[in-house]
């Protein structure tokens, strides 16, 4: 059973030539049912952010603190 979230970015960031701002909202549906959709590395996260926005979370060193998330369902 899987599980949606709204993630939106805390603020505007600019690291290695990535740049992410509070506009750049995704919506992620988890694999498995669980309270933090960071909770295998933000993978499900890091490819919805490539696809919509060609923002490489890994480049720009992300991480939980950097984003407020909601859950949907």
């Amino acid at each position: 059973m899987s599980k949606v979230f709204k993630i939106t970015p805390k603020r505007t960031k600019r690291v290695n030539g990535q740049v992410i701002t509070p506009e750049m909202v995704i919506t992620v549906t988890t694999r498995q049912h669980v309270s933090n959709p960071f909770y295998n590395g933000a993978v499900e996260i890091k490819e919805q952010y490539m696809r919509m926005y060609q923002f490489d979370y890994k480049k720009a060193c992300m991480s939980v603190g950097d984003f407020t998330y909601q859950a949907l369902d």
